[in-house]
């Protein structure tokens, strides 16, 4: 029997019906499906802001799947070159080989080692300073977090400024991760480094893990009585020989701590008679904390000067 039109229509409406029905169900379950992958799937990198400052940190979430980002430094330290003083060496290092990556010209890798307080890290941040117009970026990345390393570089690769990926006080103990990822990063990947990074790292220690007596046990002569290195031995400079450039800083003088602190108070204001008088003072608050460092200079400074002008 054939179908009348009024009953084609509702057949129709009957099967639009259904679709509908099914089509919802599908998009229910592909919806909650697409949720289960995200859960598990670890989430994309953040694109950073990179107009938001000169200077990031690299931030990782607690958690297993933890995807880390860059997170732009409100408040970055204005020292300048000029405020650094007794290491003119060091600074002349370091700069030179800041001002060759800048202009896009061969440059190396820096380990920064010596006395602490001498001006390591504030060398770096005031290189930051005078670069910035030029395009240098900086990216503090905690020790902890240097399996990431290959992120980073591969996050900041193609951009047009110039990175210095900045590991501050640095050392390693036995069997930490991030000593591996270090020395890959550096020089033994299968991927070339990309050419708008570079890592500087500061340590008070010249080959970044501890030494011990019996490491010397490991040495050996040949028949010729030449002195080799065992092993450990070996590995533990090898970190090290994988920066290009090593640059160490030496405990300051009495005269040169206190030209330091000459510096510093003139910077907080305070006149050359007031500066001559507090050179006693300045000594003994070496003494007490057993360092005539840059950074003992500037604590009394700003402790003295803040007296003064209460």
């Amino acid at each position: 029997m054939p179908i009348t039109v009024p009953e084609y229509v509702q057949s129709a409406s009957i099967s639009s019906a259904i679709s509908m029905t099914q089509l919802e169900q599908f998009l229910t379950r592909a919806e909650a499906l697409l949720g289960r992958l995200e859960a598990i799937l670890p989430p994309a990198h953040a694109v950073p802001n990179w107009d938001a400052g000169i200077a990031f940190r690299w931030r990782k979430p607690s958690g297993k799947d933890g995807r880390g980002y860059l997170q732009p430094v409100a408040h970055i330290s204005p020292i300048a070159l000029s405020d650094l003083h007794n290491i003119g060496t060091q600074k002349q290092q370091i700069e030179q080989n800041t001002r060759q990556f800048v202009e896009g010209l061969p440059a190396n890798n820096v380990l920064l080692t010596g006395a602490r307080g001498t001006g390591k890290s504030s060398l770096i941040k005031a290189c930051l300073n005078q670069y910035a117009d030029q395009g240098l970026r900086l990216i503090e990345v905690d020790k902890n977090d240097l399996g990431d390393l290959a992120d980073i570089v591969d996050l900041v690769a193609g951009r047009p400024e110039r990175f210095i990926i900045f590991c501050d006080d640095l050392s390693f103990e036995e069997g930490e991760g991030g000593y591996k990822a270090l020395k890959v990063a550096l020089d033994g990947s299968i991927s070339a480094q990309s050419d708008n990074v570079l890592i500087y790292a500061t340590s008070n220690r010249r080959h970044l893990l501890p030494e011990r007596m019996s490491d010397n046990a490991s040495y050996k002569t040949d028949d010729n009585g030449d002195l080799h290195p065992g092993e450990t031995v070996e590995e533990k400079i090898s970190l090290s020989e994988r920066f290009g450039l090593w640059v160490t800083f030496y405990p300051f003088r009495q005269d040169d701590y206190l030209d330091i602190v000459a510096h510093w108070l003139t910077h907080f204001g305070c006149n050359a008679q007031q500066i001559e008088a507090a050179r006693t003072e300045a000594l003994q608050w070496a003494l007490q904390r057993g360092s005539r460092s840059g950074r003992v200079a500037w604590q009394f400074a700003k402790d003295h000067a803040g007296k003064a002008q209460k």
